[in-house]
Parts: structure tokens; sequence; C-alpha cells
């Protein structure tokens, strides 16, 4: 007995997405399902990498028809991450579908290592992930990616960006020596950002995570509203202290109609490396809370573990140095809910359509 395409959409709305909250029947044309008698086809395409969960929704997507009584049902699940749209009048960069900026208002709570670890953890999903270097002052990913190496330049125009770990990265710590401090007032800090944006030679990135310097000051606000991010992740930890500075960070992207893809709360908990014992030094909930006040997705809690911090000065980030820690596997999970976050964004339509000239007749 061969079911109706409408039995097939009611099984498709019993499997849930678990990044996105959504059915699966919710993202299936009536095109991708194929039918012909007892013979039953379903085409699942994704609009952001889930490498990790492929077999397993695919499971319950197989499952759920085979219930209806398909005797052997097809499902096939692919990624397309298309380009999501920015600020209006701001310049898209060559090479790059979507920029997310990585943010926290004040220093110190551990933002630019989070940066990487998402990125990497982005680049595990199946992406092609670029990490850029934004704090001009302090930069801090060469250590992070343990490389030291100064970018090349194949045309004399553009730099080829380095890679670390298989993520192409750009940063003025690769351009200077370690302790040369950049002693540079603002409107250069823009231009120096602007050119390691705009002359690296990003090559076909799904995404490009940018470490914003800290603080909500002028340079923070100018590069806002420059460069063109599709949304930003605010990085704080629970103490009240670094939640005063995440809201106005938060508050700061806001006005500059950035979107909020999400709130991460770093060291959420201490994790003894000794006992495993876990205690709440920075508070409990502040982050979790901020989200709720201001309607911001929550992404999720990191813990403070020593391993972390030893791994990221190691160069070796806790993603790709212990993949199968319970540190990586959060990040994981917060990286997967940030780029189904991008995939519900509206899609970038400029290149679709192209540019619109009105003429005098």
């Amino acid at each position: 007995m061969s079911v109706t395409l409408a039995e097939v959409r009611e099984g498709l709305e019993t499997v849930i997405d678990p990044n996105t909250g959504r059915s699966i029947g919710s993202v299936v044309k009536d095109s991708h399902i194929q039918m012909v008698g007892e013979y039953v086809s379903v085409r699942v395409e994704l609009g952001y990498p889930v490498a990790s969960q492929l077999d397993g929704l695919r499971g319950q997507i197989y499952a759920a028809l085979k219930a209806l009584g398909v005797p052997s049902p097809d499902v096939q699940i692919s990624v397309k991450i298309a380009a999501h749209a920015v600020q209006t009048g701001v310049t898209r960069v060559e090479g790059v579908r979507n920029i997310i900026a990585v943010a926290s208002g004040k220093g110190g709570v551990g933002k630019s290592t989070t940066a990487v670890n998402l990125a990497l953890a982005l680049q595990a999903e199946g992406a092609r992930v670029g990490l850029l270097d934004a704090d001009i002052y302090g930069p801090s990913v060469p250590l992070l990616l343990g490389v030291s190496v100064k970018p090349a330049s194949l045309d004399g125009k553009k730099m080829v960006p380095i890679q670390g770990h298989g993520l192409q990265a750009n940063s003025i710590g690769f351009l200077m020596n370690d302790d040369t401090p950049a002693i540079w007032r603002g409107p250069m800090v823009v231009q120096a950002l602007e050119q390691l944006l705009r002359q690296t030679a990003w090559d076909n990135l799904d995404y490009l995570i940018i470490d914003m310097p800290p603080g909500t000051g002028d340079i923070a606000l100018t590069l806002a509203q420059s460069v063109p991010v599709v949304g930003a992740v605010i990085v704080t930890t629970p103490q009240d202290l670094a939640l005063i500075d995440a809201r106005k960070g938060l508050k700061m992207f806001e006005k500059v109609n950035v979107p909020i893809l999400g709130i991460v709360e770093n060291m959420a908990l201490h994790i003894c490396s000794q006992c495993g014992h876990a205690e709440p030094i920075f508070g409990q909930g502040g982050a979790m809370r901020m989200a709720t006040d201001y309607k911001a997705p929550w992404l999720g809690s990191l813990p403070l573990a020593l391993a972390i911090r030893e791994q990221a000065d190691a160069g070796q980030p806790i993603v790709v140095s212990h993949p199968q820690s319970e540190a990586a596997g959060l990040y994981r999970e917060i990286a997967l809910r940030l780029a189904a976050r991008v995939a519900n964004l509206p899609k970038d339509l400029s290149e679709k359509f192209g540019a619109i000239s009105i003429k005098r007749v």
C-alpha cells in the first residue's frame, strides 16, 4: 500500500531539527519528495553545516517514513550555506559568504579563545571557515593557532591567509613582532583592519569569524558600522562587572542594525582538575538573565577549565587537541546553534538581482 504526500509530510513533521527547534517538514519542498508506487525519496537541504549529526538525522527521517509503511525510504541530506544579508550600504568582502563578529564589551572574558574554538567547531562540522583578528592593540590569534609566519602575496595586492589547524586566518600579529606595540590612533586602527579584511585573499569561505577588539568605544563602533557582518555573538562571564559591559556591547550592535545571534556565557563553572568539583566562582545565571532581558538567543555556557587555557596557550585549541572532551562538545553544540541562527537570517539577494539603475527619459 502506497502512502500519500500528505502522510509523508505528517511523518516529516514529527522529526525535529535539534539545532533550530523546527520540524524537518518545514524545510522540505514538495518538489523534494518523489513518490512512485511504494517508492518514496526525500531530499533535505540544510542551510548550515551539521556533519556530526547527519547520520542521526537521516536515521530519524528514515524511521519516521518507515513507520508510515514505506518499505525502504530513500533519504538524502545535503548542506548548502547561503550568503545572508548585511547592513545597508556596506560592501561585501570578496570570497566570504557570511561574517560573524564575536564581541565582549570588555577584555578578560575569554572572547578570543571562544572565537577560535567556535571557528574550529564550525570547520569540524564541514564548513569552510576563516578567522580575522580585529584586536590590533592586543592580537592573540597567532598564539591561539600556534602560527608565527608572515603572510605572503602572490600578486602584490592581496595577502594569502595563514593556515592554522585548517582555518584561513589573518592578524596584525602576523605582521609585527610579539613585543612591538601598535601605538596607533583610532583612524589608523580602522584602516589597518580594513586592509586585513579586504586585502586578504579569502578562499570561498562559508563563515569568517571576526575576533572583535574589547570595549564599545569609537573603534569598535566604527568597525561594527563598516564591516559587513550578518550578526554578532556576545561573550561574557556570569559576573555582574562583565555583564555591565556586555550589555553595552549588545546595545552597540543593535544601534547599527546588526542582529544579535546569541549570547555565550564563558567561565560559567570552575572545574577542579584534581577532583572534578564544580564551583560558580563568577556567579550563576547572569548571562542567561541578560539573554532573557534583551530577548537575545541563548547559545550556551562554557566552563572555566584548566585544559581549555593550557591548550589555547599552547596553540592547540581544545576543539582540535581533545575533540572528544566535554569542553570540545560544548563548543560544537554552541557552534551548531550559531550556524542554525545564521541560516534563518534573510538571504542576500544582491547578486541575484544585480544593481538597479534608474534613468531619466
